[in-house]
């Protein structure tokens, strides 16, 4: 009976070594990957703002949605609660503010020229650029 010499490993333990130094080195490289992404503060940072952020929004739509139904509910008690003289003054109110829009956005059809009310939107656009022009000329001047 020829058995192997002792010194030389047998083909069935050198193909375990050969998976034990593949597994090892998956680990390592596993293990080697997990300390450099601790150590890049500046993306764990940027993840940590981005988390920050949503959980931010998310808390912001939360208590807004509070607010909403808690005005609402306070509207409505209010409301329940106003004499019916106020809440008529106060309709009435609203229907005099309603009125007076209307009366304004009529005399602006009958006074303004016609070139005036074709182009309203490009002259508001060029007298807003005009004063800021103006702004910037006046606080480049105090500097």
């Amino acid at each position: 009976m020829t058995q192997p010499p002792h010194d030389e490993p047998t083909a069935r333990s050198q193909e375990e070594l050969r998976e034990q130094v593949e597994h090892t080195r998956h680990e390592l490289g596993d293990t080697v990957q997990a300390l450099a992404d601790r150590a890049d503060v500046k993306t764990r940072a940027r993840e940590k703002a981005v988390a920050v952020r949503e959980q931010a929004g998310a808390k912001a739509q939360e208590w807004s949605g509070q607010a909403r139904t808690k005005a609402a509910h306070m509207a409505h008690a209010v409301e329940e609660k106003l004499p019916e003289p106020v809440k008529q003054k106060g309709a009435a109110a609203a229907q005099g503010a309603k009125e007076k829009a209307a009366q304004a956005g009529q005399v602006w059809q009958d006074k303004a020229p016609q070139q005036v009310r074709d182009h309203r939107a490009a002259l508001l656009a060029g007298a807003g650029a005009v004063l800021v022009a103006c702004l910037l000329i006046r606080r480049r001047g105090k500097h």
